[in-house]
């Protein structure tokens, strides 16, 4: 057996259940409504930076900045910066990064076509807990 299918052996599964488990920290990133949108956004295409601001109301400049080097940490975003003045930058999904778009689109997809339900379900939980 070599070191590495020794190591690997050893290596316990990821469990997003344990509290130690590094999945969290991704799952805690990637369920951001920021990274959610961005990556959304990433979906058709390559996209610049001001592009993607416009496009995603009440976004900072600064939490898009920060999102996307979150994401492109991650694996998820790629960076590319043109040599023109001033200087072009734009951002696109990596492969993982489009793997993950096509679950995120199903959800924002959901949230789209049951949100009537949802504001339902909300307003009657919320006239039943001011009667208590």
């Amino acid at each position: 057996m070599t070191d590495a299918e020794t190591a690997t052996k050893e290596m316990p599964p990821y469990n997003v259940f344990d509290e130690r488990c590094p999945t969290r920290n991704v799952l805690s990133r990637i369920a951001d409504k920021w990274a959610l949108l961005i990556l959304a956004r990433l979906e058709n295409g390559p996209m610049r930076f001001n592009h993607l601001q416009r496009d995603i109301q009440r976004i900072t400049k600064k939490v898009l900045t920060q999102s996307l080097r979150k994401l492109e940490r991650d694996g998820l975003v790629s960076r590319k910066v043109f040599a023109t003045v001033p200087v072009t930058v734009e951002y696109s999904l990596t492969p993982l990064g489009q793997a993950l778009t096509e679950t995120v689109t199903v959800l924002a997809h959901w949230v789209e076509s049951n949100m009537d339900a949802i504001v339902a379900a909300q307003s009657a939980y919320d006239a039943a807990n001011e009667q208590d």
